[in-house]
């Protein structure tokens, strides 16, 4: 029979390996910036800007001494860069080889793209890349046809098709961005050339997903692990069962569910949680991106409600999860008013489970202070405040 840990222990073991609550470290803080992205292992990349957006807010609660410019110095620097995980997102340089894999698949057809492929158009695209040097889409368009294009077209143009085919199947990177416009270059002008370029076998892929899922996470599952990543599944779990065999990995088992960890992982058990320690969360933290895992551990159901209709949302348009006390315990919904340099909170929720309420606003008020300055506020304006029953 596999092990058996607490759910207690079992969060005790995800934050850890997530890094949080963050600790301050001595040294530099883009070199903690960077290591906190090579421990995680990727930020998602979010549009929303209700408050800072997400991959920033993500690093910053890793690194309180994180600044928003970190992102842009770590790609400049090749230390980073942008690629898809489960989604968009900014990956450190050093895990390079392991995006090839779905790069390959997209060239050969053998994944399909969401846009139509137009060999002629991506090829007229390199030429001019290649010609020119470093582009954006807009640099692909005319007066003519912008002035006759309807606003709704914009996003399906031909050149920004094009542009993206070739960079998700690996010709094109993103250079840097500009105004959070992304410049397109060349690949090969764009990579150190100490990267290991290198297409990774099957094998060897299916072991760096489980691997660098289980340290970030502290535990998973192979559902877990392939999430939104198409045809991983099998492959996935022939290799974890490979993997136990050899001694690589454990099953531990929480509440009667079965996950799988690395031994050297279950020694963070011994380790204390800064129970007093709060962050206020992203929507899109890593932590949180797989909510079905984390009403399973946490006991947190949580819906980013942005994409649900006004009238039906119970907790507001970007309500943030609040980590406290080694659960989450709390939802916020904020928005900043960045004339006024107001944060706006519309609606504070606490989850019923939470018993030292009193506790928890004094934590909450201690955390304020530090994320009105990372959201660039002078003051907050709490609206409503609730408590589940």
């Amino acid at each position: 029979m596999p092990e058996s840990i607490s759910q207690d222990q079992a969060r005790k073991l995800v934050l850890h390996a997530q890094g949080l609550p963050a600790i301050k470290k001595r040294g530099k803080a883009l070199t903690h910036t960077l290591d906190a992205l090579e421990s995680l292992g990727y930020v998602q990349i979010d549009t929303i800007s209700a408050i800072e957006r997400a991959h920033h807010h993500t690093l910053w609660n890793r690194n309180p001494n994180y600044h928003p410019s970190h992102l842009t110095q770590l790609v400049a620097q090749k230390h980073a860069f942008e690629y898809w995980s489960h989604a968009a997102a900014y990956l450190p340089m050093k895990d390079y080889r392991y995006s090839l894999p779905r790069k390959a698949a997209l060239a050969s057809g053998e994944l399909d793209h969401w846009y139509p492929r137009n060999p002629k158009l991506m090829q007229e695209v390199l030429s001019r890349i290649s010609s020119e040097g470093p582009l954006m889409a807009k640099d692909f368009e005319t007066p003519s046809t912008s002035f006759k294009r309807k606003p709704k077209d914009w996003v399906s143009k031909p050149a920004k098709q094009a542009l993206e085919y070739l960079f998700m199947q690996g010709e094109l990177m993103i250079k840097e961005r500009v105004n959070f416009h992304k410049v397109y270059e060349l690949t090969e002008r764009v990579l150190p050339e100490s990267v290991d370029r290198s297409l990774p076998t099957e094998q060897e892929n299916w072991h760096f997903l489980i691997c660098r899922f289980l340290r970030a996470n502290g535990l998973g599952q192979a559902s877990e692990i392939a999430y939104l990543r198409k045809h991983t599944k099998a492959g996935v779990q022939q290799t974890i069962n490979k993997m136990i065999e050899a001694g690589e990995l454990v099953n531990i088992q929480v509440a009667g569910t079965t996950y799988v960890t690395l031994p050297q992982l279950l020694e963070t058990l011994n380790r204390p949680v800064r129970r007093s320690k709060l962050h206020i969360l992203s929507p899109f933290d890593n932590l949180l991106i797989q909510r079905k895992r984390i009403q399973s551990l946490f006991n947190f159901d949580y819906l980013l409600e942005c994409y649900v209709p006004a009238s039906k949302r119970q907790y507001g348009y970007f309500s943030l999860p609040i980590l406290w006390d080694a659960n989450l315990v709390a939802r916020m919904d904020c928005k900043v008013e960045r004339k006024t340099k107001v944060l706006h909170i519309q609606h504070l929720a606490i989850e019923p489970n939470v018993r030292k309420v009193d506790a928890f606003h004094h934590a909450l008020k201690n955390a304020l202070p530090a994320f009105l300055a990372f959201n660039q506020s002078h003051e907050y304006k709490l609206h409503k405040t609730s408590q589940a029953v």
